[in-house]
């Protein structure tokens, strides 16, 4: 049975990794949150590492869980839905792409972790990408596809580093339905003539 003080402690780490960044917390400053001893917080967790371990995990968990739903991807509507949930959860745990840098510098192996899990990704977006071509959603060549695939990755990674320097904007109140809106522009010129009433009703959404 999971102890009530263990989830608190995740919990608030992951709230103060996502608005302090995780360089900036220490876990002291999670037992002070939590009004605990720093004792009491490393009976549960030794270090730092374990803590930001275990939040990565859930994060990849999470992910991998959103993944099995691609085979069922059939239309562009679909993707959106699909692509809204991926930034639900990367918003989740934004400090692991915000400050994947400092992760992979003082965490190797969560580094090494995080490059498969891009790996992973890349896969699944190349195949999803021939998927569409295939059902006739997308006309796209292979490789037309294989780029796509990679600037699709690439803008899920770094969407929210991106929005911290859009101006009225810190990265904290991202839109997820809005980052996946503007994901889908990169398949924009690939899209078939019946699938695109969809898309110009996003626009219509979210740029008026």
């Amino acid at each position: 049975m999971a102890s009530p003080t263990r989830d608190r402690i995740l919990q608030a780490s992951l709230a103060l990794f996502n608005a302090e960044g995780l360089a900036g917390v220490s876990t002291h400053k999670v037992a002070a949150e939590l009004g605990i001893s720093p004792g009491n917080l490393h009976y549960h967790f030794k270090t730092k590492e374990q803590i930001v371990t275990v939040l990565f995990w859930r994060f990849e968990q999470k992910l991998e869980a959103l993944g099995g739903g691609v085979a069922r991807i059939a239309a562009v509507d679909d993707y959106w839905l699909a692509l809204h949930l991926q930034f639900e959860a990367i918003a989740e745990y934004r400090f692991i792409y915000r400050d994947m840098a400092h992760l992979a510098r003082e965490y190797p192996e969560l580094g090494r972790r995080a490059q498969a899990l891009t790996a992973r990704n890349l896969l699944a977006a190349q195949a999803l990408v021939t998927q569409l071509s295939a059902s006739g959603v997308l006309q796209a060549s292979s490789e037309q596809a294989r780029i796509l695939a990679l600037q699709i990755v690439f803008t899920t990674t770094c969407w929210l580093s991106f929005e911290r320097f859009i101006p009225g904007r810190d990265g904290r109140d991202t839109d997820p339905g809005l980052a996946a809106f503007y994901t889908l522009t990169l398949i924009s010129p690939y899209i078939s003539g019946e699938s695109r009433a969809y898309l110009d009703y996003l626009k219509s959404k979210y740029l008026g």
